[in-house]
């Protein structure tokens, strides 16, 4: 970037990043000493613990399994003591929200932004409804005229689409957006959501000097937004400014639970995550403002050319984008202090290993960045290595677990050797250090708890305990969480496993819209974690038959996988968590405090009843709805093979109905703004014992009916 794109005055700006990027690699520095340090210790005390002190392969590969499995779990520990050391500072000196206190910001004039938002088959009463609040929350901030709004679906149900399309021209009329909320529907799905985007910004990027990128379910404040584009105007060398999401409306226990470790937890590593990453910090995809010149010129994502799994588009493009906006020399920060920004989890167990599955194979898909990217910054490898170990320490697990049992199995049915290397004259005595193992066994519980009960210190000395219910029901919260994680490790661990391998033999993933609102069905708990069960009763009758100690070690990994459909279907009940935040557990504090964002959010409108119509039906019969839709459908295409198959969609449906074509027949149909046309027409005049004949009396029976209610 030239100086003569900087603003004046903010010159200054390059010899601060040269600043926080020698503190980066002290803190770097710091963290990676002693996550080794520590590490080496426990590695220590493990080779003491097993009898021939990794004097074997099986216990060589322990040790090798154990030691990165407790690298990773050490990682996490020192960010959430550092998040922790951080907050009690007052903040990180070097964030740009200290950097630029609220004055400055709030002098700083803004430039044109646009907000997208991508869809495929997302509920869409929830998507429009969140951003009509994040549309009048932005109104309220006085700053509407700098934003205009998008609307990018890649939907391709026409029963999606159709009532997408509805629902936008009602929001623009609601609103009085028209010429600032437009929408768009793709003709071709490439390269799933950074594809639409990357088309979006083909087409219109140019006019706009930002854009703030929200998921279906984001929801962010109108001051938070103008806040990020602020710091982007004061700070010209950076190109994408990432937010930390709260989760929100958590309706079953399964996303209570999640939402409130979120809430409780999520501050110290966030902040903690900051501090060590600095300007290099990862892109999560959404709630986050991008300089678009920059993205535009540095971060176009060409498809993989390597084999199998590394093969075509790249699935989870946000770190890729990061990393290719630090290659061009620009910075990527997170900001924990930005208030105001929201997303949702999953309902249920089942959707959020559902969302795992498509996230393990794109971030394993890093593995070819990692080995074949050029230029890429070290803090940006890092963060591939991060999401690939967030899924591959799962098989990690499992094959410690499956080495140990290996080694119990040894030891119990085979004569010791007591010479198991080669050509030794002296024979190696086995070992066991019982008083070493549960001194390992309780520092590795250290670094797993530990964090959560800072978290719950932080809150305390920030006052923040009311958001909670109270210090004695966020005490209790903590350990209801501690005790649902444990119950959900070794499921998460058999599922993320089975993913893992399922992305290195490249088996076909299909991209689907989220379940954000539906609860788990017995069948659904029964079909998905029955192998699990299989395993873990299997594994634990052998533990039992080979040695009653070796079972009871078993049990804290057999017993949850044994439980794990009757605990999915408990945690996916919205009644369950109704409960639980009846007597206070699992509350956050826009719960206990209120929101106005969550206010506008549900007392939004919804969208009006079908009638007993499907949206393609609606949009055949209604005058006003063809109308709508005929005027935003494209004109036909002149090539007479297209106009030939379109002729024959719209003859079988007039004389058989919708259900007769496929969904790309109809999607076509409904897309061809003559087509439409001439179905409404030919309906209205269609014989009495027709298809649409039928259809059409029974349409008015249910109106009259709703009539004399």
């Amino acid at each position: 970037m030239t100086m003569k794109s900087i603003p004046p005055g903010l010159t200054e700006s390059a010899a601060e990043s040269g600043h926080w990027k020698q503190r980066a690699a002290w803190r770097r520095l710091g963290l990676t000493l002693a996550v080794l340090t520590q590490t080496a210790v426990a590695c220590y005390y493990l080779s003491r613990v097993l009898p021939y002190h990794g004097g074997n392969m099986v216990e060589a590969a322990i040790l090798v399994m154990f030691g990165l499995l407790f690298c990773w779990i050490s990682v996490g520990f020192w960010i959430a003591v550092y998040g922790f050391m951080l907050r009690r500072r007052g903040g990180d000196a070097l964030s740009l929200c200290v950097r630029h206190p609220p004055a400055e910001r709030a002098a700083t004039a803004l430039a044109r932004t646009a907000v997208v938002m991508p869809l495929y088959h997302e509920p869409i009463d929830r998507s429009f409804n969140g951003l009509r609040a994040v549309y009048r929350s932005l109104e309220r901030s006085g700053q509407i005229e700098h934003f205009e709004f998008h609307v990018l679906s890649d939907s391709r149900n026409p029963e999606v689409w159709l009532r997408e399309q509805a629902a936008w021209l009602r929001l623009c009329r609601e609103l009085g957006a028209e010429g600032r909320l437009f929408y768009r529907r793709r003709a071709i799905n490439l390269n799933y959501k950074s594809g639409n985007v990357a088309d979006f910004l083909r087409r219109w990027g140019r006019r706009y000097t930002y854009m703030v990128v929200l998921d279906a379910d984001s929801l962010v404040a109108g001051d938070t937004v103008v806040d990020m584009v602020r710091l982007m105007q004061l700070e010209p060398r950076v190109g994408i400014l990432q937010s930390a999401p709260a989760l929100i409306n958590g309706r079953s226990l399964f996303a209570r639970v999640q939402q409130f470790a979120n809430r409780a937890y999520g501050p110290l590593f966030a902040t903690g995550l900051a501090g060590l990453q600095l300007g290099e910090a990862a892109f999560w995809g959404h709630n986050a403002v991008i300089r678009i010149e920059s993205f535009m010129r540095h971060c176009g994502l060409r498809k993989l050319q390597g084999p199998g799994l590394f093969n075509g588009p790249i699935l989870s493009h946000d770190f890729v984008e990061a990393a290719y906006m630090g290659r061009a020399g620009l910075e990527v920060w997170l900001e924990p202090a930005l208030d105001g920004s929201y997303e949702e989890s999953p309902p249920t167990l089942n959707d959020d290993l559902t969302r795992d599955k498509r996230w393990a194979k794109g971030n394993l898909q890093h593995v070819w960045l990692l080995l074949r990217g050029r230029r890429l910054r070290l803090a940006h490898r890092l963060a591939f290595v991060n999401g690939i170990m967030s899924y591959l320490t799962s098989p990690l697990w499992l094959a410690f677990l499956i080495l140990t049992t290996i080694e119990a199995t040894r030891l119990v049915l085979w004569p010791i050797n007591y010479f198991p290397q080669e050509h030794s004259l002296f024979p190696l005595w086995p070992e066991w250090n019982p008083q070493w193992a549960a001194t390992l066994a309780g520092s590795t519980l250290v670094l797993l708890f530990l964090p959560k009960f800072l978290a719950i210190i932080d809150i305390l000395l920030t006052r923040r305990q009311r958001e909670f219910a109270g210090a004695g029901r966020l005490t209790l919260s903590v350990i209801g969480e501690i005790v649902i994680s444990a119950l959900l490790a070794p499921i998460r661990m058999l599922a993320h496993s089975r993913y893992v391998l399922e992305s290195l033999l490249n088996l076909r993933l299909s991209w689907a819209g989220q379940n954000r609102t539906e609860e788990t069905r017995w069948r659904d708990a029964v079909v998905q974690h029955l192998p699990g069960t299989l395993i873990a009763a299997g594994w634990a009758s052998f533990t039992y038959w080979l040695d009653p100690m070796f079972f009871y070690w078993s049990l804290p990994v057999a017993v949850p996988l044994l439980l794990a459909a009757p605990t999915s279907l408990w945690l996916g009940r919205v009644e369950n968590g109704r409960q639980a935040s009846a007597i206070g557990l699992f509350r956050t504090a826009e719960e206990v405090t209120g929101s106005p964002l969550l206010d506008e959010l549900d007392s939004a409108p919804k969208l009006p009843g079908r009638n007993g119509m499907s949206a393609v039906e609606r949009a055949v019969i209604d005058p006003i709805s063809n109308h709508q839709q005929s005027a935003l459908a494209r004109a036909r295409s002149a090539r007479l093979r297209r106009l030939q198959q379109l002729d024959a969609s719209l003859e079988r449906m007039l004389s058989e109905g919708p259900q007769a074509l496929s969904m790309r027949e109809l999607s076509r149909l409904c897309g061809d703004r003559e087509s439409l046309r001439e179905l409404h027409h030919r309906v209205w005049s269609s014989p009495v014992d027709s298809w649409w004949g039928r259809r059409l009396a029974r349409v008015d029976c249910d109106r009259a009916q709703r009539s004399t209610r």
